[in-house]
């Protein structure tokens, strides 16, 4: 688990800005996450940290991460 920022959700994904200046952008979301984080339209969750657990999937030579859990610090 680690601590990340949420700055937006542009053009399908979902992008986190990580403690150690790192920025990721998340293709898919467990959709128990976005029952409780509305994170397509609740501009009030832009900034907010949060602890998060994410899976990184390859497909062939593509790269896909999915963000698994999401806990508000």
């Amino acid at each position: 688990m680690r601590t990340a920022a949420f700055k937006s959700y542009k053009n399908g994904y979902y992008n986190f800005w990580f403690e150690n200046g790192e920025e990721l952008a998340f293709e898919d979301v467990h959709p128990r996450v976005l029952k409780q984080f509305d994170l397509k339209n609740d501009k009030s969750l832009i900034d907010k940290d949060f602890r998060i657990t994410f899976v990184e999937d390859e497909d062939g030579d593509d790269v896909f991460y999915r963000i698994e859990s999401l806990k508000p610090i």
